[in-house]
């Protein structure tokens, strides 16, 4: 159904939920269940995104977990969501807290490997690309820069 609003209309109102959101979360203080994936291609470039909302940092792909939800699940939704694309030998290798505007949220990182050409929707993400570990394009989210390495060893575990 948001494919029937303009894209610009549906960015300002991505922008606007988010800005209540975070509102929320500073009264409310709640604890919050997400998922962060680290997709790699066949190259072994890592997917990263730029949202239309909120920060304007690379991050991976990834959001909130439902109710009961899986973590392998809600990966590859997010995943395909946020990309267009499948995400193939999804595994489940970290699990913290992150401070995140007042709330504490419980991230799941799962990793896998790219199934399909990512693309960016133009709405939710607004730019998308797969880059080599020397190579990552700036600024990074902070709660990425300071685990990167961490999960790239873990993802290449077998």
């Amino acid at each position: 159904m948001p494919h029937l609003i303009p894209a610009s209309v549906h960015r300002a109102v991505l922008r606007l939920a988010h800005a209540l959101r975070k509102c929320w979360w500073r009264l409310t203080k709640p604890l919050l269940f997400g998922c962060r994936v680290l997709a790699l291609d066949g190259a072994g470039n890592l997917l990263l995104i730029r949202h239309s909302y909120g920060s304007d940092k690379w991050t991976l792909p990834g959001g909130g977990m439902a109710r009961g939800e899986d973590a392998l699940d809600a990966a590859r939704r997010e995943f395909s969501e946020e990309t267009g694309a499948r995400l193939a030998h999804a595994r489940l290798i970290a699990v913290h807290d992150e401070p995140l505007f007042g709330a504490t949220n419980r991230v799941h990182v799962v990793a896998g490997r790219i199934e399909g050409q990512p693309r960016a929707d133009g709405r939710e993400i607004a730019v998308l690309g797969c880059f080599e570990r020397d190579a990552l394009p700036s600024p990074l989210a902070s709660s990425l820069s300071a685990r990167l390495d961490e999960w790239l060893a873990a993802a290449l575990e077998r």
